[in-house]
């Protein structure tokens, strides 16, 4: 991998993933941050795949992202309703391509019964608990969406709108110019 000193000091994302009760709910913010300035405010980091059959949210380096979703839409192509499969061969070439080895991003993607972290490093995470977060704000967004789920009754929305805004309120490189999208009922 390359050394952050190559890159500017770009932050700022957040992306939560949430599914509860048969409704799958991916949110992203929309700030874009170079060192302590704010470049843009409504940044579109989460998109529909596989018509509209999956979701994905992206952080890290914009072109870097779109090249993996790129990918990703080409493995779900050869591999259609088995997210798993097409996850774990985007997150094999990823580890082993000598050009993807050097893209800077991270992906949650999300059909309708699952959710996946995918790394660069050739993880494919599948959370426990229906939640998973990545970006800088993405902790505080995952315990929030932890406790939401464990503790109300709110819809599964709702539980991601409610701790993205918790995540804007604790993370500086996150704002609440939000981008939901939803599969399922629910």
């Amino acid at each position: 991998m390359s050394s952050a000193s190559n890159f500017p000091d770009w932050h700022g994302t957040t992306i939560l993933a949430v599914r509860r009760n048969g409704k799958t709910v991916i949110a992203g913010d929309g700030q874009v941050s170079m060192g302590p300035t704010v470049v843009k405010g409504h940044a579109r980091k989460v998109r529909t795949l596989a018509g509209g059959r999956v979701i994905a949210g992206f952080a890290g380096a914009t072109a870097d992202a779109f090249t993996l979703l790129e990918r990703l839409e080409t493995k779900l192509e050869q591999y259609p309703d088995q997210l798993a499969r097409a996850c774990v061969d985007l997150a094999k070439d990823w580890r082993t391509d000598r050009y993807l080895r050097r893209l800077e991003a991270m992906l949650i993607v999300a059909d309708s019964t699952s959710i996946f972290t995918v790394t660069g490093v050739g993880d494919v995470l599948e959370p426990e608990e229906g939640v998973a977060a990545i970006g800088s704000g993405g902790s505080y967004a995952l315990a929030a969406a932890r406790a939401l789920v464990a503790e109300t009754d709110l819809d599964t929305e709702a539980v991601a709108r409610r701790a993205m805004a918790i995540a804007a309120s604790i993370c500086v490189y996150t704002n609440d110019n939000l981008t939901v999208e939803v599969l399922g009922g629910g």
